[in-house]
């Protein structure tokens, strides 16, 4: 069973703990041994018998060349091989040793074991780290296999080591940097998405920041030997503060625990822990799993986890779900869109307390009863702006007539029903009409609008509030006042992937509204664009050019940069403001994700690298894109020239 189901709410969050064991004949009492009696929710477990090699077979005729095996496919069902068992590859394969006898075992091996393990109808293989300082063949094998697979995911078992944090012990190796041997192997196998990795967790943790580059990769599970347990005082195991936050980490990312090693600790009842973790002799002799109190310190650590929020629950649908960016000039919203945002109450709260402000700062308390103030409501769609301005009206005792100017005509017809439904027909009046075009009949005080995108101007807000600010006063206020746009690089294999499975240019070419989960965030994000209404002059150019340098940490090691996320933040008026970008972020704001600009190929970032990035906001006549590219340390091609993919139609 799962490690817990933390109240009828979270339970597609439980996560689940398997265990590595040796190879055994006896399959169903493996599982049995450690599912039932232990408590696991799966085994990772040899297929073959160790000792099995290719090569002895063919020069002994008194050898059987049948395979070795860990019994026949019928001593499971295949929906037990399925959900109880992971494949775990012979250890001692070497697929790019000097040896050619080695090697030809190897490769021999390995496909053998797959072919076995996809009969068996498993779910995924676990295979082993590369040997030496190349693992081009390896790849090589691996791919070819992968190119065969359709449903089985192999998993890359790599250590989570980093050369800087124990050179002593890693003089001899010819990793420096285990996430280099990752970024290589998966490089030469094309990104493929059914190539997963899972990191072997050491007793002493790299940097913070090498740690977090691997929450953008294809992590599928965690080994975590039993040595990196601690002993507390009652002499049961229990990890570091470090360790612990690391788990909790992997639990919220959905990446499974795999426990392996010897039983180091004492058991409950006071029975002895020092059996083999893998054996499955002697059982009877044990009361209970020697690794079940590992097991029982996992799962109480998933138990204590704060229980997600309510904004993250409502959008764990929504995780790294790559969604096309509204178009709002050429489309019209439907009512299950309008309704999702109006129930951001805390957005609407921000625009009523910056509505507030300004009314203050326009008509002094003197006046509060005999001055009326004009508010236009630019993007009125079903009316939560103009609620929230009557709202502040009625706060600060200020008198207000608003114009209510929507395009959409269904939801003008909503407009409608809700001034009678309110009583508002004597100050608020519905126009239905494109703010750009449209001519008013008096100036405003105040302009109000919502039409920020993920990206700030990726909705043309700056184009049509330029339509709409000739019916403003000379010293009208403008709510939206600015907006600027951020962006940052980022990992993220998932996203990456789920771009490339479409197989053209134009989706590596076109920006996505995405709820980032499974990512790292390189550098701090950084401004790109910026704009202020109402503009100072009447000659506007809304084009925009930035050059951006981003340093990564030298204690990150080196990356991948799949692409760039993209943020804004809004001063809505005077210190009221509204955002996602992650430092100045508003609290339990959901009206909108972060926009995710991919790169038809990713950057490899070294340590001590800057990477050069370039951004361009372009304007046509019928149409805004933007453009992209990276510039160093190594030259992309630009994204979208000429808006060819994506762009937002005036």
């Amino acid at each position: 069973m799962p490690l817990g189901e933390r109240g009828p709410w979270d339970k597609s969050e439980s996560r689940y703990c398997g265990v590595e064991t040796d190879f055994s004949d006896d399959v169903p009492h493996l599982i049995s041994f450690n599912l039932a009696l232990g408590g696991f929710d799966f085994i990772v477990a040899p297929l073959m018998d160790p000792s099995y090699r290719p090569s002895l077979v063919q020069k002994n005729e008194s050898v059987s060349n049948v395979m070795p095996v860990a019994g026949s496919d019928l001593v499971l069902s295949p929906s037990q091989w399925s959900s109880h068992v992971v494949g775990k590859i012979s250890s001692w394969i070497d697929l790019d040793s000097y040896d050619d006898t080695l090697r030809l075992d190897s490769e021999t091996t390995l496909k053998q074991e797959i072919a076995w393990a996809s009969h068996l109808s498993l779910q995924a293989c676990l295979i082993p780290i590369p040997k030496g300082a190349s693992c081009a063949n390896y790849a090589r094998c691996v791919n070819q296999i992968l190119q065969g697979l359709s449903n089985m995911q192999l998993w890359l078992k790599i250590p989570l080591v980093h050369a800087d944090d124990d050179p002593e012990e890693m003089k001899s190796d010819c990793w420096n940097d285990y996430w280099e041997l990752w970024n290589s192997f998966r490089l030469l196998c094309e990104h493929h998405s059914q190539l997963y990795v899972v990191l072997d967790i050491p007793s002493s943790l790299p940097s913070e920041n090498s740690i977090g580059r691997w929450f953008g990769e294809s992590v599928k599970a965690v080994v975590l030997n039993t040595d990196c347990f601690l002993t507390n005082a009652r002499g049961y195991p229990c990890l570091s503060r470090r360790h612990q936050k690391l788990i909790s980490g992997f639990f919220n990312h959905s990446i499974q625990i795999v426990v392996s090693g010897k039983a180091l600790h004492k058991l409950p009842g006071g029975s002895s822990g020092s059996a083999d973790l893998h054996s499955n002799k002697n059982v009877d002799s044990v009361q209970k799993h020697p690794l079940r109190v590992y097991l029982d310190y996992v799962g109480y650590l998933y138990q204590k986890m704060d229980p997600l929020p309510e904004q993250e629950r409502f959008e764990l649908g929504y995780r790294d779900f790559l969604q096309s960016p509204l178009q709002p000039l050429m489309d019209n919203l439907e009512a299950q869109t309008y309704e999702t945002f109006e129930k951001d109450t805390v957005k609407y709260l921000q625009y009523q307390r910056a509505v507030a402000k300004a009314l203050i700062d326009r008509v002094p308390d003197d006046n509060a009863s005999a001055v009326t103030m004009v508010l236009m409501v630019v993007g009125a769609g079903r009316g939560p702006l103009v609620r929230a301005s009557l709202q502040a009206a009625e706060e600060t005792g200020r008198r207000l007539k608003v114009y209510a100017v929507e395009k959409n005509p269904n939801a003008v017809v909503t407009l409608h029903s809700l001034v009678k439904l309110e009583g508002w027909e004597n100050f608020v009046t519905i126009v239905s009409s494109d703010m750009r075009y449209w001519d008013a009949p008096e100036k405003a005080d105040i302009l109000v609008s919502e039409l920020l995108g993920s990206f700030g101007d990726n909705e043309l807000s700056p184009e049509c509030l330029d339509g709409a600010q000739r019916f403003l006063k000379e010293d009208g206020i403008s709510i939206p006042t600015s907006y600027t746009s951020f962006i940052q690089p980022i990992t993220a294999s998932k996203l990456y992937n789920d771009v490339k499975s479409h197989k053209d240019l134009v989706h590596f070419e076109t920006a996505y509204v995405v709820k980032l989960h499974s990512v790292a965030k390189l550098a701090p994000s950084q401004p790109v664009f910026t704009f202020t209404h109402p503009a100072p002059s009447m000659e506007i150019d809304n084009r925009r050019y930035k050059k951006l340098n981003f340093e990564i940490p030298n204690d990150t090691g080196s990356v991948m940069v799949h692409g760039f996320a993209g943020y804004f933040n809004a001063i809505l008026y005077q210190d009221v403001h509204l955002g996602i970008e992650p430092s100045t972020a508003t609290p339990n704001m959901f009206s909108w994700f972060p926009i995710f600009f991919p790169l038809r190929k990713p950057i490899c970032v070294q340590p001590g690298s800057a990477l050069e990035v370039h951004f361009w906001r372009c304007v046509g006549s019928t149409k805004v894109w933007y453009e992209w590219c990276v510039a160093s340390p190594c030259p992309s091609p630009v994204h979208n020239t000429n808006g060819r993919s994506y762009w937002v139609g005036l």
